[in-house]
């Protein structure tokens, strides 16, 4: 009980699996959004579900994921000099945080009515989150340098 580093990457692990549940889910609400747009009623149902994803985990997920990380980072001693495994492991963290951002824009064209991607477009970014969560993963646990 008395293990803050373990703690803190327990919180860790727990912010980050949810904040990736919402950016595998996010995009797949925006190919039914595009798929059903021009009726009304569901596309409102798209944005109230969207928005409360956003805010309610994706949001809180992100800085939690971000703070315990850092908090690691320093238990763990690596705030005097870090390897070269873990740069590029943050780089790749970087990457998620640019598409966060990117699903708030789109997000927020929904909301305007100035979204003008296709289904196919957000089907073809729903792979990215994997993509950088493989290389994430293999970087923490591999540790190939």
């Amino acid at each position: 009980m008395n293990d803050p580093y373990g703690w803190m990457k327990v919180i860790h692990i727990l912010a980050v699996i949810s904040w990736m549940a919402g950016l595998f889910y996010l995009p797949r609400l925006f190919v039914y959004h595009t798929e059903n747009e021009g009726k009304s009623d569901l596309s409102e149902v798209f944005m109230v579900m969207e928005r409360r994803l956003l805010k309610a985990i994706m949001r809180p997920a992100a800085v939690v994921a971000l703070i315990s990380g850092a908090l690691l980072i320093h238990l763990g001693g690596w705030d005097q000099s870090m390897p070269p495994w873990l740069w590029l492991k943050l780089l790749l963290v970087a990457g998620m945080f640019v598409f966060h951002g990117l699903l708030e824009l789109h997000a927020a064209r929904f909301c305007d009515g100035r979204e003008r991607k296709d289904g196919r477009y957000f089907r073809i970014i729903n792979e990215v989150p994997t993509v950088l969560l493989i290389g994430i993963v293999i970087l923490v646990i591999i540790k190939p340098f």
